[in-house]
């Protein structure tokens, strides 16, 4: 995301009480301080598309709306008050547990339980951003979320972000180390094994389905080193209406395809395999080729962009090259 600009203030004058200071045990905190017993926490500045939000104590109780960030802060051992807790992907399903707050649904936050909470920091991204407003009124709110412009940048930043906040930004940097290794692995696999081959990313939404180019939400494909069918195709959220004349009639040599409905579980809605695999789309090389890939769509619809989600993301786009 190219509006967050992580600075850090550090404590200043040795021997004073830095602002954000909390006592690790009961009675006066300069007492405590005298004893050695204060932690001292760094002020994080996090700048982002609604403005700046100052942190200067690490949070306690924390309400996550963007499943990618959940997805972070799981894998670094942070504990989460409040979350939306329906279409939670499998892998993150012990947030459904009654111990966290139902805080609303992605779309739709809880104001009434968001309040009661009493959280002290809120994290959204794009499916929120409506309710910023609101929600910065109830406790400081930072916006995460990934620039599909520049993807695996993005993703790296928003990590090293929430570990700074959180305190645990050497762990962050150290999953970040082993990522980053990983996808310059299949950078590199890709740039052999690729080469003038063409790729179409797709969202099957129960027999519907939208193309996405270059740049565009799936833009992780396109960084990995897969080339698009199109790159005239509309920069949009929801992706450019298609039909299956045009995938038979750019004929790409892999698709990759998310299937939304199965993410969100809509009941009664066909598969993403039953609707596309017809006469017209057998005929592409992807599918004689057996690179018609059918990517966890958990991952990529829901929580992409976390440390786990991100992992698993770029081994599924690996496993295209097999």
């Amino acid at each position: 995301m190219k509006e967050i600009i992580l600075s850090i203030v550090s404590a200043v004058v040795a021997g004073t009480l830095a602002v954000g200071c909390v006592s690790t045990g009961k009675g006066d905190a300069s007492d405590k301080s005298a004893k050695g017993e204060v932690t001292e926490y760094k002020t994080v500045s996090v700048k982002h598309k609604f403005g700046e939000v100052n942190i200067s104590k690490k949070p306690e109780t924390v309400a996550v709306f963007d499943l990618g960030a959940l997805d972070t802060l799981d894998a670094l051992g942070v504990e989460v008050s409040g979350i939306p807790q329906n279409n939670l992907p499998d892998y993150l399903n012990k947030y459904s547990d009654k111990k966290y707050v139902n805080i609303g649904g992605l779309k739709e936050p809880d104001l009434e339980a968001i309040s009661e909470l009493n959280p002290d920091l809120i994290i959204i991204s794009g499916r929120q951003a409506d309710f910023y407003k609101d929600l910065s009124s109830i406790a400081p709110t930072i916006y995460i979320a990934i620039d599909n412009k520049n993807y695996i940048k993005s993703f790296k930043d928003n990590t090293a972000i929430l570990g700074d906040i959180f305190d645990v930004e050497d762990k962050a940097a150290e999953k970040i180390n082993v990522l980053d290794k990983r996808t310059a692995e299949i950078k590199s696999q890709t740039e052999d094994k690729v080469k003038e081959k063409k790729s179409l990313t797709i969202l099957a939404n129960d027999g519907n389905i939208s193309a996405y180019g270059p740049g565009s939400r799936f833009a992780l494909i396109d960084e990995l080193g897969f080339k698009a069918v199109d790159d005239t195709l509309e920069d949009s959220t929801h992706g450019q209406k298609i039909n299956y004349e045009y995938i038979n009639e750019k004929n790409p040599d892999y698709i990759f395809v998310i299937d939304r409905s199965a993410a969100v579980g809509t009941k009664g809605a066909s598969s993403a395999s039953k609707s596309l695999e017809n006469d017209l789309v057998k005929k592409t090389s992807a599918y004689k080729n057996g690179k018609m890939i059918y990517l966890e769509p958990s991952y990529w619809y829901l929580s992409g962009g976390g440390l786990t989600s991100f992992g698993k993301m770029i081994e599924e786009v690996a496993a295209a090259l097999k």
